[in-house]
């Protein structure tokens, strides 16, 4: 089998090598999965230039996201050879490879309707934001939920999720482009935080309360002005750091405006409670088949073009979500 390996630290056309590898068996509790998708994530290139935080030993292949088929199990497997499920591979064996071995508890059945594009698409984005607005947000019906960079990966299923639980939602995006996938994701205003800045009209459309909930995978400077557009008693929640600044909070402003501060740290909840990382996905499974939610996707991509594709990804002009197939998918 074919398998992209880090094989030196560098730009993912440096670092990465297409190597012919043995194909693995399942042992106990695991499955061998025929890989027919693979979604990309920016902290693949960081891996790439060993500038993330888990840092194994070269070589090693990455990706963190597929979907596919189930062909062998192992003992004490309840899931059956032919069943199609997406999977959460980890390193130093990730999922940008022709087949993998995953344990059954980091492979999801998914339904007839879903494509294996979609599904590489669908875990980690929709379980992020689901955990982030229901449990850590607690967006209710009616509130006004302000979405960043909603032209992304995460953001642009926040905007469905968000729609999905009945509030009103703004976006910010880059460009028209972008704003305009916002609008047609649902977001009912979408903001050119370049053309634009976010915070007179966030206040204007709400009549000067500001949002409810913020969902900020930004970071920097783009969460200092969203404290100043943030309702009395709302919730700002710190998904990420894609804009590369870490900003820094004044309590005294928390304190005078009562609102809430939340950090978001879904893989470590996955971890510590791994029925409710089930559950969210039987919901999201459902909502998904209601039509309410669709991954957004941007370019498909062959097998053979990962490191062309994670360049691709680091230019920020992309939207949604960029995945690799290993063969027809549909």
């Amino acid at each position: 089998m074919k398998s992209w390996q880090v094989v030196t630290l560098g730009e993912p056309d440096e670092a990465l090598r297409l190597t012919d590898m043995q194909k693995p068996e399942p042992g106990e509790g695991e499955v061998l999965i025929r890989v027919k998708a693979a979604a990309l994530n920016f902290f693949d290139i960081l891996q790439c230039k060993g500038e993330y935080q888990e840092k194994p030993e070269l070589p090693f292949t990455p990706g963190a996201e597929i979907a596919g088929e189930i062909t062998v199990v192992g003992s004490g497997v309840t899931l059956q050879p032919g069943t199609r499920v997406l999977a959460t591979p980890s390193l130093p064996a990730g999922g940008f490879s022709e087949w993998i071995i995953v344990k059954e508890s980091e492979a999801f059945p998914i339904p007839e309707e879903m494509s294996y594009e979609e599904a590489a698409a669908f875990f980690i984005t929709y379980q992020t934001a689901y955990f982030a607005l229901n449990r850590s947000g607690r967006l209710k019906k009616g509130e006004v939920l302000l979405v960043h960079a909603g032209s992304g990966g995460v953001g642009s299923a926040a905007i469905q999720l968000g729609k999905a639980a009945g509030a009103k939602v703004i976006a910010t995006a880059g460009s028209d482009e972008k704003a305009e996938v916002c609008r047609q994701l649902g977001a009912d205003l979408a903001i050119n935080y370049r053309t634009e800045g976010f915070i007179p009209v966030v206040k204007e459309w709400t009549n000067g309360k500001g949002a409810d909930v913020i969902f900020d995978p930004v970071g920097g400077e783009t969460f200092d002005q969203s404290r100043r557009c943030v309702a009395f008693e709302g919730r700002l929640l710190v998904i990420g750091f894609a804009g590369g600044e870490i900003a820094q909070a004044p309590t005294n402003h928390a304190l005078v405006k009562n609102y809430s501060i939340v950090g978001i740290h879904y893989g470590l909840f996955r971890k510590l409670y791994p029925k409710e990382t089930v559950k969210a996905h039987e919901k999201l499974v459902a909502l998904f088949k209601e039509g309410a939610i669709r991954p957004l996707l941007y370019s498909r991509n062959t097998f053979d073009r990962l490191p062309e594709a994670l360049q691709e990804l680091g230019s920020r002009k992309t939207y949604g979500k960029l995945v690799l197939i290993t063969e027809e998918t549909m």
